[in-house]
């Protein structure tokens, strides 16, 4: 489990991060900062902290002074307004910088970087083979899903529906942030803005309809048909009969 602490003066920003460092099963928030003061003041009694996202501009003492007093071996990310801050934050050897407002997968994808999947510590998000998802229909039961079990996810305006070969599951994510972790295992295709699918449980395509194993059925969307003709063209066994 990965510690982090929080250090923002604005609170709806310190509530936002909250909600996204929530998402992450092998992250444990320690504490949050408004004042980073009472921060500087604090961060010593919190043991251990391995991960540190930090704003810039804060009254009093601002984040790139702030940053030299922590230890050098705890990951920092820079999260800040202003994207003059870039070469300040390369020079306090910040380990990431992201400009506000940042996505989900923004921050996703930073936390990937510094935290890879094949972490000793488990990874944060996936393990090789599987990942694992809060359900929304089961008091937020925590899941580990694997990859191969997958055959098509849906979005559902801010959830997913997972359809796998041995239930469906609907998870606290959207379709943009599922694709961040589907992007770490080969096989999955995107056709259609609502759904990623299984390119293997594919059963049958007639036109721009394809039809999954489980009866799961969707369009090929005006978007993707592009990529959607250079998938046939790969997959397409060419024989000399027409």
């Amino acid at each position: 489990m990965y510690r982090c602490i929080i250090i923002d003066d604005e609170q709806h920003a310190v509530d936002a991060l909250e909600k996204y460092v929530d998402k992450l099963t092998n992250f444990y928030l320690i504490a949050s900062f408004t004042n980073p003061i009472e921060a500087l003041n604090s961060i010593g009694s919190l043991g251990e902290i391995d991960l540190i996202l930090l704003d810039i501009d804060m009254p009093e003492i601002n984040g790139l002074e702030l940053s030299r007093t922590f230890n050098k071996n705890t990951k920092l990310i820079f999260t800040t307004g202003h994207s003059r801050y870039g070469y300040e934050a390369f020079k306090a050897d910040a380990d990431d910088f992201l400009l506000k407002p940042y996505s989900f997968s923004e921050f996703l994808i930073s936390i990937n970087k510094l935290f890879p999947i094949s972490d000793s510590r488990g990874g944060q998000i996936a393990s090789k083979g599987s990942f694992f998802v809060k359900s929304k229909e089961e008091n937020r039961t925590i899941l580990n899903i694997r990859f191969e079990d997958i055959i098509a996810v849906e979005s559902k305006m801010n959830y997913v529906m997972i359809h796998t070969i041995n239930r469906k599951i609907t998870a606290y994510m959207t379709l943009s942030e599922m694709s961040v972790i589907l992007c770490e295992y080969p096989g999955f295709q995107r056709f259609q803005r609502s759904f990623i699918i299984a390119e293997r449980y594919i059963d049958s395509i007639t036109g721009n309809c394809i039809k999954m194993a489980t009866g799961v059925q969707l369009t090929v969307g005006d978007y993707y048909r592009k990529d959607f003709t250079r998938f046939l063209s790969e997959k397409l066994i060419k024989t000399g009969r027409r």
